[in-house]
């Protein structure tokens, strides 16, 4: 029962709180309605065009006439553009990755060869050429 009376007590706080925060919002609103609509012609102007212009454009072409060779010209212009670009794009991000790839062989080409020299110098005995390939067959 008590749980049924603070439920309902909660709702009615709930309609008084939303009734009085609308009415405020209705006062100021007042203030700035003048402001409001004279963008909204602004607005209007800016995203409508005149009928003249709207019935031209709707007069163009309808969905089911065949499209004309300048419209298929401009298309396969427009897939041409982009097959371009795309090819563009793909050449340098490969050429991209050869040059990474090479500069890595090149710096591990670079540490095997100052390794092997440095083993050579480790181990060379005097002799030319150094004793691992010179040994004697006993």
């Amino acid at each position: 029962m008590a749980y049924r009376q603070l439920f309902l007590v909660s709702c009615l706080l709930a309609v008084v709180l939303l009734s009085i925060l609308q009415e405020g919002t209705d006062a100021s609103v007042g203030t700035r309605q003048v402001a409001g609509q004279e963008a909204q012609e602004g607005v209007e102007q800016k995203i409508f065009m005149q009928e003249s212009d709207a019935l031209n454009f709707l007069k163009r072409r309808g969905k089911r006439s065949p499209t004309s060779r300048d419209e298929i010209n401009a298309e396969n212009r427009q897939k041409l553009q982009a097959d371009e670009l795309r090819r563009e794009y793909h050449e340098e991000q490969r050429n991209e990755f050869e040059n990474f790839v090479e500069e890595q062989t090149d710096e591990q080409e670079e540490r095997s060869r100052e390794a092997i020299e440095q083993w050579r110098q480790w181990h060379y005995d005097g002799l030319y050429p150094s004793y691992l390939y010179n040994r004697h067959q006993i």
